[in-house]
């Protein structure tokens, strides 16, 4: 009876605008977990609700005055602690959320085709003489502060400028070179982020390669990795690895990551769209 008499005073108080505000909220909360999965946030966030609901859930049956107030007093505190802990992941998801939609090409296409060019022919020369590298590309993702952490350039990309930076015995070779967003070599011998990712696909990476993947998981960067154990070349964009690749294979990448103009207004959607995506992807990968 009591059952039936709520779903009586449910459908009498329920108004079309009431649903579509509980519905928006539920969206919020939806996309929400998508950002959060996989991350510390949500390890946080499970303990402290199954701490609290067990407290809560104590002081209601037993009916404990004292840790029913503490639980009130605790829950705004735990509101505004949680966005201090966590900065750096909310700063990532905003970020991530800004870069929806802007066109991460703003040099012209054949300036962008002749540095792939380039990167692909001292890659391919590095390759063989199994010369480690890390060679960033930036792209709407401001790299400022791993630029800080080398030494400045601020020089025209050139294969031979790369081979001299990742020759072994120079002061240069141990870090990444960073191509800035206007084409040119910002910096050498930077120190990028080690990926966090446990779920990775081949377990056994080294710090290179990790430093690879890192600096893709924090920014929309792309980075051409080569190994100095196998010469192996690799790419890696949105945190994830391809390994192995020739010549052919990696212009072929970098076209469609780097090279492709897509600054037509008709594209804005489809961009727009796969960039979500990629976002869903990364966020799925780390929550598996």
């Amino acid at each position: 009876m009591m059952i039936a008499q709520d779903l009586i005073w449910l459908a009498e108080t329920l108004t079309p605008k009431a649903v579509i505000d509980i519905l928006l909220v539920a969206l919020v909360f939806y996309f929400a977990s998508f950002f959060i999965r996989g991350t510390q946030v949500i390890t946080v966030l499970r303990g402290a609700i199954i701490a609290l609901g067990t407290a809560a859930l104590i002081a209601n049956i037993f009916q404990l005055n004292a840790l029913r107030q503490l639980i009130d007093t605790l829950l705004p505190l735990l509101a505004v602690a949680l966005p201090v802990i966590f900065q750096p992941e909310l700063r990532r998801v905003i970020e991530q959320l800004g870069r929806v939609g802007v066109n991460p090409n703003q040099l012209p296409a054949d300036q962008r085709l002749r540095i792939i060019e380039d990167i692909c022919q001292a890659a391919e020369r590095l390759s063989e003489r199994r010369h480690g590298a890390l060679i960033v590309i930036e792209r709407r993702s401001s790299l400022r502060d791993y630029v800080r952490t080398g030494v400045r350039l601020d020089s025209v990309v050139s294969p031979e400028l790369l081979l001299t930076i990742f020759w072994p015995k120079t002061e240069l070779h141990d870090g990444a070179a960073i191509i800035d967003i206007s084409g040119r070599i910002a910096s050498a011998a930077s120190v990028l982020p080690l990926s966090s990712n446990r779920n990775l696909t081949t377990p056994k990476l080294g710090t290179r390669h990790r430093a690879a993947i890192g600096i893709t998981e924090v920014s929309d960067a792309i980075c051409v990795v080569v190994s100095e154990e196998t010469g192996r070349i690799s790419i890696t964009n949105a945190g994830r690895l391809i390994p192995r690749l020739d010549g052919k294979r990696l212009r072929t990448i970098l076209t469609a990551f780097y090279g492709v103009d897509n600054s037509s207004a008709d594209s804005w959607w489809r961009r727009t769209r796969e960039q979500l995506r990629a976002i869903s992807a990364r966020l799925t990968r780390r929550s598996a």
